[in-house]
């Protein structure tokens, strides 16, 4: 694998922190390569370059908070990292997760709705595997795989967005649910 060179290092995080301000401030239909660009002092070729196109930007936005995101709930501090009791940090997994997805909502529809099974794979799969060892820890015998799709389920982001935007859920709400869900597989 080729390292990256300094300054490309250092330009790509200057686009992606420039990109990241855009969306914040306009949200992904405002996320435009000329205006990244401008922001993060480089040339729109680098951006072409570098991302392909505005969708190659947005991947690469969700790509970096999902680096560290596993790598928290891989090798960080318990709870949510190793170290605590199985359902404590499925517990505190989907809490995160919940809050991981509704920081990027708005990317995260994009890419889960780019076509029919873009939202499973990669990332979903590592969710699903963390969760199926989890709940196999926890409860041995249950059907840990259709249980983990079973609490991944409501942090699909079309139908977290339709919840939060649409049906005026609170963000709190759903986060208890999960929880009263993972509290039911304890006591089951």
């Amino acid at each position: 694998m080729r390292r990256e060179r300094t300054d490309a290092a250092r330009n790509r995080a200057k686009i992606l922190a420039a990109a990241e301000e855009i969306v914040a401030a306009r949200g992904v239909e405002g996320l435009s390569m000329a205006e990244v660009a401008a922001a993060a002092g480089v040339g729109v070729g680098t951006l072409y370059r570098r991302f392909g196109d505005r969708s190659g930007l947005a991947y690469a936005l969700i790509d970096a908070r999902e680096r560290e995101f596993q790598a928290a709930f891989l090798e960080g501090p318990p709870p949510l990292g190793p170290g605590a009791e199985p359902l404590e940090r499925a517990r505190a997994f989907l809490g995160a997760l919940a809050d991981r997805t509704i920081e990027q909502l708005d990317l995260l529809l994009m890419a889960e709705t780019a076509a029919p099974p873009a939202r499973f794979g990669g990332a979903y799969d590592a969710y699903h595997g963390h969760l199926v060892m989890l709940i196999g820890q926890a409860r041995p015998g249950a059907d840990a795989y259709c249980l983990a799709d079973a609490l991944l389920a409501p942090l699909a982001a079309p139908l977290l967005a339709h919840r939060l935007r649409e049906c005026g859920v609170a963000a709190g709400r759903v986060k208890g649910a999960l929880d009263d869900l993972v509290s039911g597989l304890a006591g089951a």
